[in-house]
């Protein structure tokens, strides 16, 4: 039997070396002190170490086994707990035919929302006979080869048999008249934002433990609406324009935009320019089949005397456009985590919206009211002065204006 004192200092030595032995090395480190003290030195080390003296016992037989597991190994092959897919043969096949209808998209299936919970797989499991923890079916869905994902936004349904050839066609418009000190601007709508102390996705530094008190239900307030902004964004110089509405996203409300941005902007920048050229998605406010987008276009060439050209997307293509990613995605990052609580919060937030590729943004309010469901004759449509191109004059086309 070992005193207190050859306890507690092989324990002191454990304790000193544990961080630079691996499982091997500490048995063996074991049994070479168990074997030093003799008798009652197997109690004695698993008594200061905390091992169990079986493990003791292992190492004293490897010291003396030649064929004593590798430095490199831990344990002879085949040692160590087996796997659950040995033990319970039935188990993978069992996950699989869980996990298999929800990723074929099986509406039906009773898992089809627990996928994302390897909690609620093993208690599945357990109640079809197998012995499994949520950390198993974790392991066991890594080795399948699945992970969680989110959603990726690629699909665009049908395309366009001419979808690259417009794509082509737009980016050999847009170099043409940049190459000639041309205005080239994409133009489109951002979603309608709700006013008022709502939740707002994102997270902004605030003093810990302070988080910004919001409202529990994101219900409209009628009193307060809804901000339109309408973005006009300069290709060549990586400026924009946004015009924020508070009434409906219509085609007068669109060029409206336009105009207000070529008042303020680009009629300095662009002194003595002759023409113009947009563009802007198919549908919409600005859609290619739009009539008031182009009878509203022409009042604005015969005001300015331009040539306005028009250069649509194809359909399902919005998110090709240039300023959803080089406007609109950065002024939603800069206001996140904010309420939108009024229209100033709104425009201020867009107009301090800057990128470290120096994007300028201004923004103006648009206090106007636009009429919804206007519509244009054809009459009106005839007298406005469109001149369709070769290729695709649906989606591509000049308004001239009208000599009078």
């Amino acid at each position: 039997m070992q005193d207190a004192a050859a306890i507690a200092t092989i324990r002191d030595k454990y304790f000193e070396l544990l961080d630079d032995l691996d499982e091997r090395a500490r048995r063996r480190w074991a049994a070479v002190e168990a074997r030093a003290l003799g008798r009652g030195g197997i109690a004695a080390v698993a008594s200061a170490t905390g091992m169990s003296d079986r493990t003791i016992r292992n190492g004293l037989k490897e010291l003396d086994d030649p064929a004593a597991p590798a430095a490199n190994r831990q344990r002879k092959s085949g040692g160590g707990r087996k796997p659950q897919s040995a033990t319970q043969p039935g188990l993978k096949a069992a996950l699989e035919r869980l996990i298999e209808p929800t990723t074929r998209g099986a509406p039906t299936n009773p898992l089809r929302w627990t996928i994302k919970s390897t909690h609620r797989l093993a208690a599945e499991l357990r109640t079809r006979g197998h012995s499994v923890s949520a950390t198993s079916v974790r392991r066991m869905l890594r080795a399948m080869k699945y992970s969680l994902q989110g959603n990726r936004k690629t699909r665009e349904g049908n395309q366009h048999p001419d979808r690259d050839g417009q794509f082509r066609h737009i980016n050999g418009r847009v170099k043409a008249r940049r190459h000639r000190g041309v205005s080239a601007d994409s133009a489109t709508t951002k979603k309608k934002e709700v006013l008022g102390n709502l939740k707002n996705p994102g997270k902004t530094y605030r003093p810990k433990g302070d988080p910004r008190k919001v409202k529990t239900h994101d219900f409209p307030d009628p009193t307060l609406g809804k901000a339109v902004p309408y973005g006009v964004y300069d290709i060549g110089e990586n400026e924009a324009g946004v015009s924020v509405g508070i009434s409906h996203d219509t085609a007068e409300f669109a060029v409206g935009a336009i105009r207000r941005w070529w008042d303020k902007l680009g009629r300095k920048r662009y002194a003595g320019a002759k023409r113009i050229l947009v563009t802007a998605d198919s549908g919409g406010s600005n859609g290619s089949r739009n009539r008031l987008w182009k009878l509203e276009l022409q009042k604005w060439a015969d005001e300015t005397g331009l040539i306005v050209e028009v250069c649509h997307y194809p359909p399902g293509t919005s998110k090709w456009n240039k300023i959803e990613h080089r406007l609109f995605c950065h002024i939603t990052r800069n206001w996140r985590g904010t309420p939108l609580e009024t229209l100033e919060v709104v425009v201020e937030s867009i107009a301090a919206t800057t990128t470290e590729t120096g994007l300028e943004v201004h923004a103006w309010l648009d206090e106007g009211t636009y009429e919804k469901g206007r519509e244009v004759s054809d009459q009106e449509l005839a007298e406005c002065t469109i001149k369709r191109a070769a290729y695709h004059g649906e989606w591509n086309y000049e308004i001239h204006p009208n000599k009078h």
